[in-house]
């Protein structure tokens, strides 16, 4: 009976952290992205952000921001949010929920306690930047 149930692996969606320039700050800042490199529509897409961890040795969580957007086209990126820098230092967890036809598909994507350094940075693909992604 278990076996009957099929679990859609999410492939090619995924997050990435971008260090940009903001002028509302007149610094850069973190902003995070979601990166839709697949060749299908995403639809009803939900995402839900939770920053939680130590800091001094005091446990330590933020509220969860939740995000909502009818649709995100293939090949296609949709600004999500900024990362304050007080929570930089904590794990940032992202919980994202979608539709593909039919077929709901859910992950969980986690940046780790201070992500932000220049050794983690790859080039994100359809934005052709430098960024943190978790896959």
């Amino acid at each position: 009976m278990k076996s009957d149930i099929k679990i859609p692996i999410v492939e090619n969606v995924f997050l990435a952290a971008i260090h940009e320039y903001s002028d509302d700050f007149d610094e850069n800042i973190w902003n995070i992205y979601l990166i839709n490199d697949s060749d299908f529509q995403l639809d009803g897409v939900m995402l839900v952000s939770k920053a939680f961890g130590t800091i001094d040795g005091e446990m330590r969580k933020t509220s969860s921001l939740r995000h909502a957007f009818v649709e995100i086209p293939a090949i296609s990126v949709k600004k999500v949010e900024m990362i304050e820098k007080s929570v930089l230092s904590l794990n940032n967890e992202f919980m994202l929920t979608y539709f593909i036809g039919d077929t709901l598909y859910d992950k969980v994507f986690i940046f780790k306690a201070n992500f932000a350094n220049e050794a983690e940075q790859e080039e994100v693909p359809i934005l052709f930047v430098e960024g943190v992604i978790v896959r």
